[in-house]
């Protein structure tokens, strides 16, 4: 059935504040509705299931006998924080009136959990939304938020005297006057002196992007290059860290020429740009230069997150045009799908959409600081309230990793592409679905017929494992999957002797039966450490003999040296 697609118009835009956002910028803006409507669903439901409503109230029941065989010292069964929950992992927890506390926290967290999922007749997209909501609340209440109920809290302030409090109110002081001047701290690491620093040249610019060629670190090479497409919501560098923290490096040092494109950092000029901009002037022109470069020879292509999820697309319409110019596709934390796409898609509605059309359009792009909320509401408990704690509390000082400081270096995104994107892909799902027009006809990623190399993270609250894994589902080729421990960026830089590392692998052959991530568990095998080496194995299996490493550039054709790695995109704030 063709449905007709609402083709958004630039909008006018009030005044919009990036450090006190209006109506419009939040990340639930416009979606009062939604909730409302959610709520009153699930509420009717409820009153439509007695025997539902008993066993709460019976839960409810004997979870205020425990509390109180707990408080009087009685045996009881606890219950243990989630694996990934660190609120309660200081020792004064567990006891006195602290462990009370928290025991009475974590069974309300049961009891709404319970009382919210899978009741009869409620809309999968309201249990979500009624879910995220609860669960948004119940973070915002819990006893570590509030010093006086805190342990961690109540002992640092007892041994320091309370200087905690003390360098917390200066952090708290010192963060406002930083908001209302709008000004933009300086990063803990910067690129091209403490990351982004693996040696490589700029060989080609374009108005999108900017084209790295690492230089070689062995005598010889595998023929076939690497062309790496990462994300441009974010700069590059996350696949090349500090030397230690690297994956380019590493590649490198295997035996590989590697090609990196880093993303300009648009303004207000580019909101005219579109998706398939990012296609045609960032992944194809790069392959235009790789090629250039190593006399034709196939290419391994390498996209990370929305990176590639583009270069998908992109592989999909060379199929669909005979371009063989690929020798395999590795997809790094990257979706195809978009149906269980976590809980982001709650941000993603027609009526938010529109909301946030207004915004961008105003602007041309989408600001980093906008896009902060929504991320930290996904992370509460990570990325509001602990930080609170710590650095208000505890008075503790920020100290950025690698990481962490990559992770404060964010882009904008083009008015255009941004809203094709979120429509497009997670609002109307329509490259899984057939209906992604690239040059006027849809593009499938089941004609992708190229060995493919998947990569996704078991805690990956950006691109959910089981999401990532309906590429399976799309294509019937011959696809090795790959679930590691970690996020979505903590599983993907997984360097090879960092402890408490493991992944799970298993390969399927071209047109072998599709199967359910649950069976997919049982079937791969665990193996302790790194995926990186995996990877490599994959890229030797699919290349050829080495040879003498390709020239840097291509004068003869165009292609000449501009400048030293990281160039000058990376460096836009």
């Amino acid at each position: 059935m063709n449905e007709q697609r609402q083709t958004v118009d630039f909008i006018d835009a009030p005044e919009f504040d990036p450090c006190f956002p209006t109506a419009e910028a939040n990340p639930l803006g416009g979606s009062g509705d939604s909730i409302e409507s959610a709520f009153a669903d699930w509420a009717m439901r409820m009153a439509d299931q007695p025997g539902r409503q008993a066993a709460l109230a019976g839960r409810a029941f004997d979870d205020a006998i425990a509390l109180w065989n707990q408080a009087m010292g009685l045996p009881v069964q606890l219950l243990a924080p989630a694996h990934d929950d660190h609120r309660f992992r200081y020792q004064g927890w567990q006891h006195n009136v602290f462990a009370l506390a928290q025991q009475n926290f974590l069974r309300a967290e049961r009891w709404w959990r319970e009382a919210t999922t899978g009741l009869p007749g409620v809309s999968r997209g309201h249990e979500r939304l009624v879910g995220f909501v609860t669960r948004q609340m119940l973070d915002a209440v819990s006893p570590s938020n509030f010093p006086a109920f805190n342990p961690e809290v109540i002992d640092a302030t007892r041994l320091s005297q309370g200087t905690n409090l003390q360098r917390g109110a200066w952090n708290f002081v010192s963060d406002l006057a930083a908001s209302v001047a709008k000004t933009t701290p300086p990063l803990a690491h910067t690129p091209g002196q403490d990351v982004a620093i693996t040696p490589g040249t700029v060989v080609f610019r374009n108005e999108l992007i900017e084209l790295i060629q690492y230089a070689p670190t062995t005598d010889s090479v595998r023929p076939e290059p690497i062309l790496i497409v990462p994300a441009w919501i974010m700069k590059y560098y996350i696949l090349d860290l500090s030397p230690e923290d690297s994956l380019i490096r590493y590649i490198v040092a295997q035996g590989y020429t590697v090609f990196c494109i880093s993303w300009l950092n648009p303004g207000a000029e580019q909101r005219d740009v579109g998706l398939d901009d990012y296609r045609t002037k960032g992944v194809l022109a790069a392959l235009d230069v790789v090629g250039a470069i190593c006399g034709q020879a196939k290419i391994h292509a390498l996209g990370y997150c929305l990176g590639g999820t583009l270069l998908s697309i992109a592989a999909a319409a060379m199929a669909r045009e005979a371009d063989d110019r690929l020798a395999s596709l590795t997809l790094l934390a990257a979706q195809t799908d978009f149906t269980e796409a976590g809980d982001l898609k709650l941000f993603i509605t027609e009526a938010q959409l529109v909301s946030l059309d207004r915004v961008m359009g105003k602007q041309g792009y989408l600001d980093s600081t906008q896009m902060a909320g929504a991320f930290a509401m996904l992370r509460s408990n990570d990325m509001i309230w602990a930080r609170i704690t710590h650095r208000y509390y505890l008075g503790e000082e920020d100290h950025a990793s690698d990481m962490m400081s990559w992770d404060e270096d964010t882009t904008r995104l083009p008015y255009r592409m941004h809203s094709e994107y979120l429509r497009k892909l997670y609002l109307h799902n329509d490259l899984a679905e057939g209906r992604l027009c690239v040059g006027g006809k849809p593009v499938f990623v089941g004609d992708i017929h190229l060995p493919c190399f998947l990569i996704s993270a078991e805690t990956d609250w950006v691109a959910p494992w089981r999401s990532v894994h309906k590429f399976l589902l799309l294509n019937g080729g011959d696809v090795t999957f790959v679930l590691a421990s970690g996020g979505h960026n903590g599983g993907i830089v997984s360097v090879p002797g960092t402890p408490h590392r493991h992944y799970r692998i298993l390969r399927r052959g071209p047109g072998a039966g599709y199967q359910a991530p649950e069976d997919w568990m049982q079937a791969a095998t665990l193996t302790e450490g790194s995926w990186w080496p995996a990877y490599v194995s994959f890229l030797d299996e699919h290349s050829s003999a080495p040879a003498a490493p390709p020239p840097t550039g291509n004068e003869k054709v165009g292609y000449e040296r501009l400048e030293d790695a990281p160039g000058l995109y990376v460096l836009q704030r």
